[in-house]
């Protein structure tokens, strides 16, 4: 594999719950629209909507070129032979376009209840997602397989999950995380394992609302989710950053909030600090709504359109001031050694960034 199979994703993409709640024909619809905005992959979460299998085969079919990607397939939730099964039929059926985010491991085994339903556990993290692989690995294919075969990566946080990630798959998909654990995470994992990082925003130029939108998100995680709560203290929080509610500090490394402008320095800093790839996910006071008013703003803002998506423009347009950090990515992407793995299609295109210097979801502890 070359490193375009990095770069195939671009540089941003979308992260979404909001696809939950919503008919299969008006997801078909929004899919096909963010596909045309430019953005690089789709990343779906898994709660108790639709299953990440049944969402992933309703976000390809609705698309022609974009990444789909599970973000993340609650391993707790399916045995290893129906994922292996599940993500062969989507890689054949849909060859190069399914990224499988693999996820749902504690800290430990306890139950934890949501909507009054215990979420099921899994064992301590590192081993059970090792035999998991391993059970994937060694599922009988009596079916078509997929060539090239779907890639992997894990929801990976701690020190050893992302070694895992590096080891056994394609790379590793944190989510909840500042910048700094992006750099940390680069250097566990070293230059060729993809770096995919969830990025929540909030784009409202009210700060004192967008905050308040902001500050609900981080407090539902790290009150619920014991694992990103071990994570930030590992990052250096404490309990006056936690205990009683999140504070401004914690907030504002975890979400980017304010005008499209601010929300770009923060996808440029995570670029900077070894990411190959950022998924937004919008945050807004109404968690059930669509953002794709959000979704348009932040596309025109970051993305660059292509020659494929604007057929009447020129093949090579004039480039902005601004265009050479793009080019400075591309030409940073392709210099790094490559990985086992296979290629997918991605959408011709590159952010439009300027210089910078710097609902509850299970992910690794």
């Amino acid at each position: 594999m070359t490193d375009d199979a990095r770069t195939g994703l671009g540089p941003v993409g979308i992260w979404t719950f909001a696809y939950e709640g919503h008919p299969a024909g008006r997801v078909r619809e929004s899919a096909a629209e963010l596909e045309e905005l430019g953005y690089g992959a789709i990343w779906h979460g898994e709660a108790f909507g639709r299953d990440t299998v049944g969402q992933a085969w309703l976000l390809l079919s609705a698309t022609r070129r974009i990444t789909v990607a599970s973000g993340i397939a609650n391993i707790a939730f399916r045995d290893p032979i129906a994922t292996a099964g599940a993500t062969r039929t989507l890689g054949e059926a849909f060859p190069g376009r399914y990224l499988l985010g693999l996820g749902g491991h504690r800290v430990d085994d306890t139950v934890h209840l949501v909507d009054g339903y215990p979420v099921p556990a899994r064992g301590r993290a590192l081993a059970t997602m090792r035999a998991y692989l391993d059970a994937m690995d060694a599922t009988p294919a009596h079916g078509p397989v997929p060539d090239p075969a779907p890639r992997r990566v894990l929801a990976a946080l701690g020190p050893k999950m992302l070694r895992l990630a590096a080891e056994r798959t394609w790379g590793a998909h944190p989510y909840f995380v500042p910048v700094e654990h992006t750099a940390q995470a680069r250097t566990i994992m070293g230059p060729d394992s993809f770096l995919g990082v969830e990025q929540a925003v909030v784009l409202d130029t009210d700060l004192g609302r967008a905050r308040e939108v902001a500050t609900a998100h981080v407090a539902g995680y790290v009150a619920m989710a014991p694992h990103q709560q071990a994570n930030v203290r590992r990052l250096g929080f404490g309990d006056e950053d936690i205990t009683g509610g999140p504070s401004r500090r914690l907030v504002d490394a975890i979400v980017a909030y304010g005008d499209t402008e601010t929300i770009r320095r923060r996808v440029r800093d995570h670029l900077d600090a070894g990411a190959d790839h950022v998924c937004l996910q919008v945050l807004s006071a109404d968690q059930t709504a669509l953002p794709e008013r959000e979704w348009r703003e932040l596309a025109c803002a970051l993305i660059a359109p292509s020659p494929a998506q604007h057929p009447s423009r020129p093949a090579t347009p004039p480039s902005p001031p601004n265009r050479g950090i793009a080019r400075q990515y591309t030409a940073e992407r392709a210099g790094r050694t490559s990985v086992a793995g296979a290629a997918g299609p991605g959408p011709e295109h590159v952010p439009d960034l300027e210089s910078a210097s710097g609902p509850w979801q299970a992910h690794a502890a």
